[in-house]
């Protein structure tokens, strides 16, 4: 019996979402998925009972890729479900848990740990949270606090398990879309001043910002406060564009071999790479807080937590500052002593950074199309099962496996390590949302449009909607 049997009396104890029995119309499911984004935003303005919000921390990358906000129901956001399904994804790619995904019996086994793995996380992060200086809690309020946490981060759960299966796309991706575009509009538009007061003249919005610093010093004023739109704009662009970026494989179906295309894109695995890697990120920074404290372990795991928070800004603050050669300095030093040291050490850490992560996204695509069955055994099977083959080779899905190769594992590299190279270099830029947060709501608003323009084809035309259905 493996492991994952083992643990099915357990989790299939836990309380499920049930997918409706008949097909719901695109109105209906828009409405699950706008009523469950309502309810997100509903909870992440309750804030926690018990909190000392005097001294209540704030960690701003961890909100935007975790669909976060410390101090409310939903402090530790998807960042339980995320972990869980890495965990559980790098188990398989290493052989260590034996599983095939394209079994609806297995399949069921791996969701029903992921939400069992993710429920226990819930309550682990949110005792970590508590203890490490993230949440403060009042005294005696310690388990009411954790309570409160996991609780709300459960509810996110079984919210994504809605959307999923009675809304559009995933909640995990609609979380993180309307957090991050909310900070977007509320950053630029923010008609309170630092007080809180509402001012519009004095508002702390970039745009009331840049207008009323305009007259002291126009460079600087548009350097601080229009550049990060600027840069909001261009990276908006370059994920739009990457995403209509695709190879055509000729393929050929039915007896009488009528031509066709399929289409493999540049971003063949999405956002996930990155949501993936960042998410290990975050999670490295909560799990070095927790360990500070621990003699080497606590040194080891805080260096690494500060290679993988990015230096924010950087840009701006180099086109502020200017080359020096106390600039230079700073990058020697950091350099020759391994820490990073002023504004030259931001430069260091910022190379680093970009690759490790540029790594660390290639890393997850590969293993995520084999996970997620995109790999070119899994497609040619789909492919060859829909009655497609490749025009001049004989029908066989070893042979359409074969062409595949040629493109899927190449395009994986690429396109993984694009959004790598994008989320971090936008980081760098201190695009308004974070470079991250502006990449994975531009891919998952582009993954909604694409279904509801799918679900609207399909409520127009039955028979089409029962081929591709």
């Amino acid at each position: 019996m493996s492991v994952l049997e083992a643990l099915k009396p357990i989790y299939g104890i836990l309380p499920e979402v049930k997918a409706p029995e008949e097909k719901q119309p695109l109105k209906t499911r828009i409405i699950w998925t706008a009523v469950v984004l309502l309810i997100f935003f509903i909870m992440g303005n309750i804030q926690v009972i018990g909190l000392d919000a005097g001294t209540a921390g704030r960690l701003a990358q961890l909100e935007v890729i975790l669909a976060s906000q410390i101090g409310t129901l939903i402090t530790v956001g998807i960042g339980p479900i995320v972990l869980a399904s890495i965990i559980l994804q790098l188990l398989i790619g290493a052989g260590l848990i034996k599983l095939d995904l394209s079994n609806p019996a297995e399949k069921a086994q791996f969701s029903g740990t992921q939400k069992l793995f993710a429920i226990i996380l819930s309550f682990f992060e949110a005792g970590v949270y508590s203890v490490t200086g993230l949440l403060t809690p009042a005294p005696g309020m310690l388990p009411l606090v954790i309570l409160q946490v996991a609780i709300g981060s459960v509810l996110l759960l079984y919210l994504d398990e809605v959307v999923s299966k009675w809304g559009i796309g995933s909640g995990i991706g609609l979380f993180i879309a309307g957090g991050v575009s909310g900070q977007i509009f509320w950053r630029i538009f923010n008609p309170l001043d630092l007080a809180g007061n509402f001012m519009i003249s004095e508002g702390s919005g970039l745009a009331f910002a840049f207008f009323r610093e305009i007259g002291t010093n126009i460079l600087n004023a548009f350097i601080v406060n229009m550049l990060p739109i600027v840069f909001t704009l261009i990276i908006f662009a370059g994920v739009v564009y990457a995403e209509g970026i695709h190879v055509n494989i000729p393929i050929t179906m039915g007896r009488r071999g009528t031509g066709g295309r399929y289409p493999v894109k540049f971003l063949y695995v999405s956002n996930m790479p990155v949501i993936l890697a960042v998410a290990l990120f975050a999670n490295i920074s909560i799990w070095a807080s927790l360990v500070k404290n621990v003699p080497i372990l606590g040194g080891i795991m805080n260096a690494i937590a500060t290679i993988v928070i990015p230096p924010y800004n950087l840009i701006p603050n180099l086109l502020l500052e200017g080359i020096s050669p106390t600039l230079l300095d700073q990058i020697v030093q950091s350099i020759t002593t391994l820490q990073f040291i002023g504004l030259g050490g931001n430069i260091i850490h910022a190379i680093i950074y970009l690759v490790l992560l540029t790594v660390s996204c290639v890393i997850f695509g590969r293993l995520w199309i084999e996970i997620g069955g995109q790999g070119p055994d899994k497609v040619a099977e789909q492919l060859q099962g829909a009655g497609m083959y490749i025009p001049g080779f004989r029908r066989d899905p070893r042979v359409i496996k074969q062409v595949l190769e040629r493109y899927i594992p190449t395009i994986t590299i690429l396109g993984s390590a694009f959004v790598g190279m994008l989320a971090a270099i936008s980081d760098l830029t201190g695009a308004v949302g974070g470079g991250i947060g502006i990449l994975l709501t531009v891919g998952i608003v582009y993954r909604i449009y694409e279904e509801l323009a799918k679900q609207q084809l399909m409520d127009m035309h039955p028979m089409l909607g029962r081929i591709l259905g």
